[in-house]
């Protein structure tokens, strides 16, 4: 029996937690398990990239740098992969190439071996200088096609894009199915298509959303796949991977044998079993197998985040709702891929959609500049009626996106100053500038706070003394006892009340006049004039100042929501009486934002 040993490449410290628990695992419970991570004999991890970064500094109050230096160091046999978004890097726009070649070079330096690269797009003009920074830094560049369904995308297109990918200078080929919309047959095909005209190492990742990823894997593998993307069993299933344990079973004395030991695999599952408890306020019900991603194509990561941040809005009951419009946003802007970032982009926009009972009635800044051609060209036509309504006489560009952009990395420098230690800290701004400016200005001063997890301890005493205050409602005390405090991401609490002795209306008619207030104060908004946002977020800018003429329409600020930026309008011709914000302010729905008279 010929033996052609298939290889693999475990997700477990990257793409599987941030499928399952919304990339909340932290670098102190991936540390204790690496010496026996590191024996098993992996083609590779998968420990860096996606939203790893964007989850350390904006919720785990880490330095993804130093998370990789330290990963680096407990794992020296194993070679350490990162998901890398081509011109995206790891943030949600194009950087100019100066930024992308000193991101690389610093990923490789700090212990980064291979670079899987992609773009959402699949248009490899995006990722080609991305690929030239990889090979010029000695790693592995793995050239990678984002696997969809629609009526424009074919196997022969993803073929010919395997083609271009040798040509560019790809070490091996990745199929990314985010989503999970391979099917066993399907992949077979393609497989064999691609592995006939290339002759390069072949990956196969697929998500379990569907439930078919370890069925498509052994196709993969019957076809000529050469490595296969898995996940530890207790990291597995659902919007996660085939479990590791499982395949490596499956093969064991077949020709395609991995050779690996499922004792130590056995062990690493415990361990990763045990530690996935601390974590349970970020499991969620829509990270399980569920075949209906074959219609909405929710991507794992998209679904578990999504879902997350809807809870956080006080709005998961609308989720049914966003997962049918993601389909409708998706076709409306030309089948794009959904994987980061146009999952963001087109899972927003249909939040959107929904919560505002009337679809683009709010159209976020990152479908405009989709809409323009700042991402690449759309894999089809767009809604021509809806680009005109987003864009109205702009022109759209078709050059690729980072041929408008400037060299920008010393500018970069200067703006964030002496709060950038290194070139990797100068990045992280990059990546994230309010943010990464926010983080690395707590780090100065010692006052990184990561957000509270939830620990579970049934053997724990009982919990300590509540925090106990009088309130006074329409000319009534009340005791109210605050049991608990979480944290709930930036500016925002969440506070668990004791509610004896309080009716229920009048609890809910104080909290709601807690939350229309608002953290600053700020009052209901009840005027035409006064202008509100429609989802909670941040400040990012305010483009009108007291004694400005508006026009109804008119943008007069923008906000960050879901990680995506929005304008928000006047309603009503006037003049601005009162800006309420300023850059920076947490603001929630119904708030009195600016008044215009």
């Amino acid at each position: 029996m010929t033996h052609r040993q298939i290889q693999i490449t475990d997700v477990v410290l990257r793409d599987a937690h941030q499928s399952l628990i919304a990339t909340r695992l932290r670098t102190d419970d991936m540390l204790p398990i690496c010496e026996k991570l590191d024996q098993v004999g992996y083609w590779s991890l998968e420990v860096w990239g996606g939203a790893t970064f964007d989850a350390c500094i904006r919720f785990l109050k880490e330095d993804p740098w130093e998370r990789l230096r330290k990963l680096r160091k407990a794992l020296p046999n194993t070679r350490l992969q990162m998901l890398l978004r081509g011109q995206n890097l790891l943030g949600y726009r194009h950087y100019a190439d100066d930024v992308v070649d000193r991101f690389v070079q610093k990923a490789a330096d700090n212990g980064i071996d291979v670079f899987r690269v992609f773009d959402a797009l699949n248009d490899l003009r995006n990722i080609e200088r991305a690929m030239r920074a990889v090979k010029k830094a000695g790693k592995h560049a793995q050239g990678t096609i984002c696997y969809t369904t629609s009526p424009v995308h074919t196997d022969a297109l993803f073929v010919q894009q395997a083609i271009d990918l040798q040509r560019m200078g790809a070490d091996s080929i990745a199929i990314k199915d985010m989503a999970g919309l391979l099917t066993p047959y399907a992949t077979y095909a393609l497989v064999k298509a691609i592995k006939e005209v290339v002759d390069l190492p072949l990956v196969v990742h697929s998500h379990s959303t569907s439930g078919l990823a370890p069925l498509c894997q052994m196709k993969a593998v019957e076809a000529g796949a050469n490595i296969i993307d898995t996940a530890i069993s207790s990291f597995a299933g659902g919007t996660s991977h085939p479990a590791t344990e499982s395949q490596v079973a499956a093969l064991k004395g077949s020709e395609f044998d991995t050779g690996l030991d499922l004792e130590l695999l056995s062990d690493i599952a415990d361990y990763f079993r045990e530690v996935r408890k601390k974590y349970h306020q970020f499991e969620s019900e829509f990270t399980r197998e569920d075949v209906s991603v074959q219609i909405n194509q929710v991507p794992g990561g998209m679904m578990s985040n999504l879902a997350n941040q809807l809870k956080e809005q006080n709005a998961l009951d609308s989720i049914r709702d966003v997962f049918a419009e993601i389909p409708r946003v998706r076709k409306d802007l030309g089948y794009p891929p959904l994987v980061t970032p146009t999952s963001q982009i087109v899972g927003t926009q249909a939040v959107y959609n929904v919560l505002a009972g009337q679809r683009y009635k709010t159209i976020t800044n990152e479908v405009k500049r989709y809409l323009l051609g700042g991402y690449g060209n759309p894999p089809a036509p767009v809604d021509s009626a809806l680009q005109k309504q987003a864009i109205g006489k702009e022109v759209v560009n078709d050059a690729r996106p980072a041929d408008l952009l400037v060299p920008e990395f010393e500018k970069l420098k200067d703006e964030i100053g002496a709060l950038a230690k290194s070139e990797e800290d100068v990045l992280i701004y990059a990546m994230f500038p309010d943010l990464g400016r926010e983080y690395l200005q707590q780090r100065e001063e010692g006052t990184l706070a990561p957000e509270t997890l939830a620990v579970i301890d049934e053997s724990a005493p009982a919990p300590a003394a509540a925090s106990e205050f009088l309130i006074d409602v329409h000319g009534e005390s009340y005791e109210v006892a605050i049991t608990g405090v979480g944290d709930a991401g930036a500016g925002k609490r969440k506070l668990y009340l004791s509610l004896d002795g309080m009716p229920e209306e009048v609890v809910f008619e104080s909290l709601n006049e807690f939350v229309a207030t608002g953290h600053q104060g700020r009052k209901k908004a009840t005027d035409p004039g006064h202008v509100s946002a429609a989802m909670p977020g941040s400040v990012v800018e305010v483009l009108v100042k007291e004694g400005d003429s508006v026009t109804a329409g008119q943008g007069v600020m923008v906000i960050e929501a879901m990680k995506m930026e929005m304008e928000v309008h006047a309603s009503v011709d006037g003049t601005v009486n009162a800006v309420y914000v300023e850059k920076g302010d947490r603001v929630t729905p119904g708030e009195i934002l600016i008044d215009i008279a």
